[in-house]
């Protein structure tokens, strides 16, 4: 069975960094584009960064130039670097394979505060 696990989540101060890991099991994630999700109380989940299987990377406006996803195909996992934080970072972050179905990961949660 497939599944995506998280981790690296926490609390951290504002301006501090936090690395997210996103390990696909049971999958050649390598075939698929992977995202980073975010998600805070009361609200939808939006898309943070993506990573497409060439390689290619997006990101939110907000997180541009702080914020770097990435990819180790042989390990199966998905990266996000996040530099320094702000108060307005904290969610809970989702790892989700963009395939059909698609999949997702538990979440793991970040909470940015001095």
């Amino acid at each position: 069975q497939v599944q995506v696990v998280e981790s690296g989540g926490g609390l951290v101060q504002p301006g501090g960094s936090l690395r997210l890991s996103c390990a696909v099991s049971g999958s050649i994630s390598s075939m698929y584009s992977m995202d980073w999700y975010r998600q805070t109380p009361g609200k939808s989940r939006t898309l943070v960064a993506r990573i497409s299987k060439g390689g290619s990377t997006n990101y939110e406006d907000s997180v541009k130039g702080r914020f770097t996803i990435s990819r180790d195909n042989a390990k199966n996992t998905v990266y996000l670097q996040m530099n320094s934080l702000k108060p307005e970072d904290t969610a809970v972050y989702y790892c989700h394979r963009d395939s059909l179905p698609p999949l997702w990961g538990q979440g793991t949660q970040v909470t940015v505060s001095s």
